[in-house]
Formats: structure tokens, C-alpha cells, sequence
């Protein structure tokens, strides 16, 4: 059995401080229309309710629930939709915000799976992301942080479900 370690990447304020300058931006760029933000579930959920929050102009909310890590630590490449959208997405601006771009093998499913639906345009926010790890290139428009090559967990981000109630963004290190 391994212990965990944990150690701190990001503070609270950090990520709080961040997300209110995403949240600006967004709304310049998006003044005359509401976009719907697609939240991946289950990282992007904390995430993506402060940058509502952050975020002055009308917007609508959706959720796609997929999975690629199962429980490891690594993506495992394939990709499952586990919930699907419950909006149409035809002719809409559509900002698909997710917890961390890894490998850019999920987002790039998840961008090519919601293009045959016909919107308007899809833009990605992503509040992390490791580009060492990046297999393919993914244009992330609005990021919050650039991270190590480490296991992420914590403001939503899980290892094997847990952590996800941490109000940072912590590192994992195994131990034997």
C-alpha cells in the first residue's frame, strides 16, 4: 500500500486571483453574445462554478461527463462519455472549460465529438495545463496556470476520487 504525500502547487489566492482575470477576459470577448459554458465533469465542476461567478455577461451552463484516467494516474486514451449534454449546441458559442489539459488526447475527442453538432464557434478554458505531456496540440484560448509534469489534485481534480475538496491545487507524491 502506497501513502500519499501531498504538497501545495497553487494557493487558494492564487487560483481565486486567476480565475476573476479569466473571468474579465471572457467577458470582454463574449460583450454582445451569452455563451454556454460546457463544464467536463467531474474536474472542471468547482472550477467552473467561480468562473461563472467571475464572468459579467449572461451565460448558460452544461456538463459532459467523461472518462479517461479510470483510477490511475495516467489517461488511459480512451475516452468514454459517460453524460452526455442535455443542451442543443447548434449555432452557439460554446466554451468548453476543463480542469487540466494533459496529453490533449480527451479534449481533442471531446472538441471533434461536439463540432458535428454545429456550433458557432468552441473556444477551451482550462485552468491547468501541463505541456510536456501534450501528445497532440491542443490551443487552449483562456488558461489559467502552467504546471509541471506532476499528478495534480485538489479545487476538483481527483486521485482515486479524493482531494477534490481541497481549496488548492496540490501535487501527489507517492510513497512506499
Amino acid at each position: 500500500m502506497k501513502n500519499v504525500k501531498l504538497c501545495t502547487l497553487l494557493t487558494e489566492e492564487e487560483i481565486k486571483k486567476k480565475i476573476e482575470e479569466l473571468g474579465r477576459k471572457i467577458s470582454e470577448d463574449y460583450s454582445n453574445s451569452s455563451p454556454l459554458l460546457i463544464g467536463v465533469l467531474k474536474g472542471a465542476w468547482i472550477f467552473m462554478a467561480d468562473l461563472v461567478r467571475a464572468i459579467t455577461v449572461p451565460v448558460r451552463c452544461d456538463f459532459l461527463q467523461v472518462s479517461s484516467y479510470g483510477q490511475a494516474t495516467e489517461s488511459s486514451g480512451v475516452v468514454k462519455i459517460i453524460t452526455d449534454l442535455k443542451s442543443s449546441i447548434t449555432n452557439e458559442d460554446v466554451i468548453l472549460v476543463e480542469d487540466i489539459v494533459d496529453t490533449g488526447l480527451t479534449l481533442r475527442y471531446i472538441i471533434d465529438y461536439l463540432s458535428i453538432r454545429h456550433p458557432k464557434s468552441i473556444k477551451i478554458c482550462a485552468l491547468l495545463d501541463k505541456p510536456e505531456r501534450h501528445k497532440i496540440n491542443i490551443k487552449i484560448d483562456y488558461l489559467g496556470f502552467t504546471v509541471p509534469n506532476k499528478f495534480v489534485v485538489g479545487y476538483g481534480i481527483d486521485y482515486q476520487e479524493l482531494y477534490r475538496n481541497l481549496p488548492y491545487i496540490g501535487y501527489v507524491e507517492l510513497e512506499e
